[in-house]
């Protein structure tokens, strides 16, 4: 019985948060520019610190490099499947490959994995997600602006890549990191305070994450069979692949932590990336815009689900 208390006490602010957000939404206690603006606040402040404080206090070993080249080609091969799927199946909508590959890790990953298992947790999800990162970076985004804009340059590519809040904060926590410089961080006067800023702005993360992504459920009855296509199709390679790769690259052959486990099938149960209709071609049909919204909040509140049970069983 008391475990069973423990459980629900961890699970249930996870729906309350996100039951918050649609509230505000469905009564109109916050508008959409409010949103926004607390969306800034997590992308540029709130992540990138609960982000750098991870990347330096996790132990960086060489395992962690198959992880990183795992996810990364992953990536790139659903990418590939969904393009065949479209062609063979003639499917109309254009975003469809898409939507197929990538996982939405910085507005539903970290705010799932670090309500459920704490955020001094959040590390093991972070090298999960790794070559995730690059490939959102360096392939998935780019090809987003190629379709959008017809064409975009290398340097623009790594200059909109350094230039990101989140990476400049990976990639300074791995450096601090390598030359050993943690203890030294927290114990230097002004590095001390900033440190404890940044423990301050990451506890932001999960509650306002939360929020905006309950905010953002709204289902249109219109396509949602070609929706619920897509978060099947995901789905169905995802989850065995998932149960698959911990059994026996996880736990068998790279003999990581347990929470490597619930981090990776948690980055793999994640739906497709937010970024798809901010980056969409202006012209797109109304039809593919909702389609697109359609399959990101479904595929979202089934996620949730599927995580929720998950950690029951995996606590």
């Amino acid at each position: 019985m008391e475990q069973t208390i423990q459980i629900l006490n961890q699970v249930l602010p996870i729906l309350f948060l996100i039951s918050l957000g649609y509230w505000t939404r469905h009564t109109n206690f916050l508008g959409e520019g409010t949103i926004e603006a607390l969306r800034k606040i997590v992308v540029t402040l709130a992540l990138p610190a609960v982000l750098f404080i991870s990347f330096l206090n996790i132990e960086l070993k060489p395992a962690y490099f198959v992880i990183f080249g795992f996810t990364f080609s992953l990536c790139i091969l659903l990418f590939l499947f969904g393009q065949l799927i479209k062609k063979q199946s003639k499917i109309e909508y254009s975003y469809f490959p898409y939507l197929t590959t990538g996982f939405e890790y910085g507005m539903l990953g970290i705010s799932l994995f670090g309500a459920g298992y704490g955020l001094e947790a959040i590390g093991y999800i972070a090298v999960a997600d790794l070559g995730h990162e690059i490939f959102i970076w360096f392939v998935f985004l780019p090809l987003l602006l190629i379709k959008r804009d017809g064409g975009q340059s290398p340097l623009a590519i790594v200059r909109s890549f350094l230039s990101a809040p989140v990476v400049i904060a990976i990639l300074a926590s791995l450096l601090f990191n390598i030359l050993g410089m943690r203890e030294l961080l927290y114990r230097l006067p002004v590095s001390g305070a900033l440190m404890t800023t940044f423990e301050f702005l990451g506890q932001l993360t999960v509650p306002l994450i939360l929020l905006i992504v309950g905010y953002g459920i709204k289902i249109n009855r219109s396509g949602l069979s070609d929706a619920l296509l897509v978060a099947f199709i995901r789905l169905a390679i995802l989850l065995p692949l998932a149960f698959v790769l911990n059994s026996y690259l996880i736990r068998t052959v790279l003999e990581l932590d347990k929470l490597f486990e619930a981090a990776l099938f948690t980055l793999l149960i994640l739906p497709p990336p937010f970024i798809v209709p901010l980056y969409a071609r202006a012209d797109l049909k109304s039809e593919e815009k909702q389609y697109i919204n359609n399959v990101l909040t479904i595929h979202t509140a089934i996620s949730v689900t599927i995580f929720i049970a998950y950690f029951v069983m995996n606590r």
